[in-house]
């Protein structure tokens, strides 16, 4: 029989495209994925995977361009955040119809910040693409979600990597894919092949880079500093809950929105999945 794995996904934007590959090399290795749990892009691809659907999303992905990313980005005026992150889902939908969790192929749970009661919030029913948006909804980055009688915030504030929200059976290997794994040195310089695109984009990145507390910058002040405080929880959950397994992806491998680098991702995870893996098994 195979062996199986409770696993969890932790937050960390477009680097979470990692666990993609982590799954790849976890099902090539024997193991079997019993359940899944994960907070932010961990919840996103922890959901797919457990709707049986994660095939249908990496290829579209995978062909994604910087062009497509930028395209899907719905910005907004709001003070609350600086987009909508509607139109991604809206996208998803049409290739991937939404789900209750309950439904799904193995059990599944996302995580979400209750912000206004300083508490999580566990989805184990209902519809998986409501649990994500509000699992992904990174403060000054993307506009929280109105529910019930409070407002959700992305899942990685108070829990990064919710290791005690998966449902582990006796016998299950605990496999923790943390996407805030020492720094990278040797990360290589992006090929610059679309230079009117280039330049508009880091024209945005530099209004986001500056100004007052009136303007884009101190979005990225708040960002930078929810980044720092997310990446010592997830180290302190870790040597809390002394996973059986952990599987480490650089914190510096992408930037939040680097979709358009799925590929080189995904590779990513599989390689480092295939060293913890194969001296596991030795």
């Amino acid at each position: 029989m195979k062996q199986n794995v409770a696993l969890v996904l932790s937050s960390g934007g477009s680097r979470g495209l990692a666990h993609i590959g982590v799954i790849n090399e976890l099902e090539k290795h024997g193991f079997h994925i019993s359940s899944v749990s994960g907070s932010s892009i961990g919840a996103v691809i922890g959901g797919l995977y457990a709707m049986g659907k994660i095939q249908q999303y990496t290829e579209w992905v995978s062909s994604l361009n910087k062009k497509d990313v930028w395209g899907l980005m719905d910005f907004t005026l709001t003070t609350h955040g600086l987009l909508k992150g509607e139109r991604v889902f809206d996208k998803m939908k049409t290739f991937i119809p939404d789900m209750n969790i309950e439904d799904m192929l193995i059990p599944f749970a996302a995580v979400a910040t209750d912000i206004l009661h300083e508490k999580e919030v566990v989805f184990t029913k209902g519809s998986f693409y409501e649990a994500a948006r509000a699992s992904i909804a990174i403060p000054a980055v993307f506009t929280p979600v109105k529910y019930t009688d409070t407002i959700l915030v992305d899942g990685g504030i108070l829990n990064p990597i919710p290791i005690e929200q998966v449902l582990r059976k006796n016998g299950d290997i605990l496999v923790v894919v943390n996407l805030y794994g020492e720094k990278k040195t040797d990360i290589p310089k992006e090929t610059n092949n679309n230079g009117y695109l280039n330049k508009l984009m880091n024209t945005i990145s530099t209004l986001i880079l500056t100004g007052d507390k009136q303007s884009a910058g101190y979005y990225s002040l708040l960002s930078g500093t929810t980044s720092a405080m997310i990446q010592r929880i997830a180290k302190m959950s870790i040597e809390n809950h002394k996973p059986d397994l952990v599987i480490n992806i650089p914190h510096n491998s992408a930037n939040t929105f680097d979709f358009y680098r799925a590929k080189e991702l995904i590779q990513l995870g599989e390689s480092a999945a295939k060293g913890v893996l194969d001296y596991y098994k030795t």
